[in-house]
Parts: C-alpha cells; sequence; structure tokens
C-alpha cells in the first residue's frame, strides 16, 4: 500500500481530485486504494465526481456506496462493473433535458477584470476564429479591440484564454486606418469575439476609434455585440447608417443559472429598445441555445417579447447556434467548478473536433425558435451559426446557401435595406 500511495500523490495531481471538496476528494482516495485505480481510471473518476458537484447532483461516494451494494463480482471484475454503471449513470444525466432548481444555481458577482493598455505587436483585423469551410459561414471578419471580458459566462472560452486581465489597445484608431479593404466587396466586422463590445463603454476612445472606421468604409457592417446595457457613451455619438448593434440572448432561467455577471434579459430588451428608437438597427443573437425542462416554453417567451418590442424593420438579423467546446475549455470549466450545469449535456465530436450537441437536439432547439419567431419570417434574416447544410435545411426547410451566396444576402439585407 505504501507503493500505491506515492503512486496516488504523484498522479493525483495531474486529474480534478486535488479540486474536489474535501469530503468527496478524501472518498475518492480510499476508492483508489481500495480498488487499485489506474491514472486513467482515477481521472475519469475525478472527473465524473466534479460533474455531480457542479451540476448539484447526488455526490459520487453516495452515489458509489449505493452502486456497490447493488453490483456483483469480485476484484477487477466488480471494478470494471462499477465504473460501466457511474459511466451510465453520467451519461443518463447527460442525455436528458437538464433541470435547473427553481432557486437557479448560485450566481457569481462580475468578475474584476484589471483593463490593462496593450500595444500588440500582431493584428487587430482577422478571421472570425470560428470560420471553417465545412459549414455555412457568414464570413465575419474580427476587430480585437479589446482582449479580455468581465463577464462571467460558463460557458465562454474568453476567460480560459485571457483570464482576469483584459488587454486594451492603445492605438487602436492608428490600426484601424491602416487597415486595407477592398472597396468593391462587402465586409461584415463584428467587435465580440475576444470581448463584449459595449461593456468598456469608450475607455480608451474605442467607440470613437470603431465609429471612425464604419464612417471610412461603408462597405462594411460594423457590428456592436453585447450582453450589457451599456449604451450611454454609444447614444452619446453619431451612429453610422452601417453599424449594427447585436444582444446575445438568452431565457431569464439560463442568463440567471450561467450568464454571470451580465445584464438581465429585461435590461438587454430595454437598452436594445432605446438604441433601435436611436434610429441603429438591432440585430439578436439566441447563442448558446441550451437544452433543459422548460426550454421551449421560455424560447418562446422570449421570441414572444421582441415581436412585441421590435418591428422587422428594426432587426437586421437574427442567429442561432448551440453550446460547443473545445477540449480546453471543458478542462477549464472543470478546473474553474462552481454550481454550473452547462457541462450537463450529450456531447457528440462536429467535424472541426469540437463538442456540441447530437444534430437532433440541434433542429429541436432551432426549430422551435424559428417557428415562434413566424411573424418575421421573410422580413428579417434568420441564420445558424457555425452549423453544416443539413441542419440549415432541417430547421429552414429550404435548401441551404452556400457561404459565398450567404455573404451577398448578408449584404444586401444589411446594406441595402
Amino acid at each position: 500500500m505504501p507503493d500505491y500511495d506515492a503512486k496516488l500523490d504523484r498522479f493525483g495531481g495531474q486529474t480534478l481530485l486535488p479540486e474536489l471538496v474535501t469530503a468527496t476528494g478524501e472518498f475518492l482516495r480510499e476508492l483508489a486504494r481500495t480498488y487499485r485505480f489506474t491514472f486513467q481510471e482515477l481521472r475519469a473518476v475525478a472527473e465524473a465526481a466534479r460533474d455531480l458537484e457542479m451540476w448539484n447532483e447526488e455526490p459520487l461516494e453516495r452515489w458509489w456506496l449505493r452502486a456497490e451494494r447493488a453490483t456483483r463480482g469480485k476484484g477487477r471484475e466488480r471494478k470494471k462493473g462499477l465504473l460501466r454503471n457511474l459511466d451510465r449513470h453520467l451519461g443518463e444525466l447527460a442525455s436528458a433535458e437538464k433541470t435547473y432548481p427553481p432557486d437557479i444555481l448560485p450566481g457569481r458577482p462580475r468578475r474584476h477584470v484589471h483593463l490593462e493598455e496593450e500595444d500588440s505587436p500582431g493584428a487587430v483585423f482577422g478571421r472570425c476564429p470560428a470560420y471553417s469551410d465545412q459549414t455555412v459561414c457568414c464570413g465575419l471578419r474580427s476587430i480585437d479591440a479589446v482582449r479580455g471580458c468581465p463577464f462571467g459566462c460558463s460557458y465562454c472560452t474568453i476567460q480560459t484564454f485571457y483570464g482576469d486581465t483584459a488587454e486594451l489597445e492603445t492605438d487602436l484608431k492608428g490600426k484601424l486606418g491602416r487597415i486595407e479593404l477592398d472597396p468593391e466587396r462587402f465586409y461584415h466586422v463584428g467587435t465580440g469575439q475576444a470581448s463584449d463590445s459595449l461593456v468598456w463603454g469608450n475607455r480608451g476612445g474605442i467607440l470613437d476609434a470603431l465609429l471612425g472606421f464604419a464612417t471610412q468604409h461603408p462597405n462594411v457592417v460594423l457590428e456592436l455585440k453585447t450582453k450589457s446595457d451599456n449604451v450611454k457613451d454609444l447614444l452619446a455619438r453619431e451612429i453610422p447608417r452601417n453599424v449594427v448593434c447585436s444582444w446575445s440572448l438568452n431565457t431569464e432561467t439560463v442568463i440567471r443559472a450561467e450568464e454571470h455577471g451580465t445584464a438581465s434579459l429585461e435590461r438587454r430588451l430595454r437598452s436594445a429598445r432605446v438604441v433601435a428608437d436611436h434610429g441603429c438597427r438591432v440585430g439578436f443573437h439566441f447563442h448558446p441555445m441550451v437544452y433543459y425542462d422548460g426550454w421551449r416554453w421560455e424560447y418562446r417567451d422570449v421570441a414572444d417579447q421582441l415581436q412585441s418590442l421590435f418591428s422587422p424593420r428594426e432587426v437586421a438579423f437574427v442567429s442561432m447556434g448551440s453550446v460547443t467546446f473545445i477540449r480546453p475549455v471543458v478542462r477549464e470549466i472543470r478546473r474553474r467548478g462552481g454550481s454550473t450545469k452547462i457541462l450537463q449535456m450529450e456531447m457528440v465530436q462536429d467535424a472541426h473536433g469540437k463538442l456540441t450537441y447530437p444534430d437532433d437536439v440541434k433542429i429541436q432547439l432551432f426549430g422551435h425558435l424559428f417557428g415562434a419567431l413566424g411573424g418575421w419570417h421573410d422580413k428579417v434574416l434568420f441564420y445558424l451559426c457555425m452549423e453544416n447544410a443539413a441542419i440549415w435545411e432541417a430547421v429552414f426547410a429550404v435548401p441551404p446557401p452556400t457561404s459565398e451566396s450567404f455573404e451577398r444576402a448578408f449584404a444586401h439585407h444589411c446594406l441595402d435595406v
């Protein structure tokens, strides 16, 4: 046993074992000694324990003791049976519509993020990191005016890569002025890939530089995408006609449980209404849509609110997308811990190696919301983000566009109306 204890100390630190609550961690150590877990087995059980802990489900120790009473066999056969049952248990929890408790998971306040001025040696202008020739793509280009975000959305990649520091470009106006664009073609340009577009206001002259860029390039649709209600600085400026202010929307359940520190649904919609009243077109992104008990009527309620608050001519587009992870983000979510059910989902690998919902779940989610927004069909541009042609056809019941033809349709809708 002393030899195994040394091994457990050595490779336990390479798993989530040290991150578990004390009682679960001690129980898992005893399990490892009893069953002589290999490194891979220990890692898998530690991940399962972490998931159960984060999902607010029955703790591993209670589940395991009950499973031991129901599992036959001895030695290695018994261990393998218990591990199979644990994997099956997690799979059943993940594949069902997750249930958020009535009082929602305890939320986190807005993260304290230190904003630093940084003269980045890299380009601030490039393709959207999600661009792929295997999906129908809007051709989004990205301006990284700020890299880092104070919001604490459980599923977000930004906090994984930028942590608690946000970098503000010191010479954004100069760098934007040096971007060379073909005046004969259309560009969809967003600023919400590495940060929230409006949460910083006009810190460092961000909005002045971006609005100046839009004025300089009338063949660009500049999209300012946000989960905030911080529109005061934007409304204090003249907004060029080719700027669209968009809101990432979700149900109030998902916002409260998974989008920590962001504006409530009511505040997002109220600020969008104010911006539309100012004469700026707005857009809405339902990304990520989440599969949980109650999603159907709650997403329909959001759709009803949109159609009552906005006329189609005020809305440039509505996009839909699903929960999608790269593996480092999944590892970081588990490392951070806290109460979140965002990983409580059936994960399949897409064409790019990312983890996401099965196609049938996506079609249910997107198709339901698209149907709920029926009053806007043929008046508002609808599209899917990072989805393949087959899902487009299943949701919209028409042959899907190519990426090239969709870019042209996007340009016509956003610039020629």
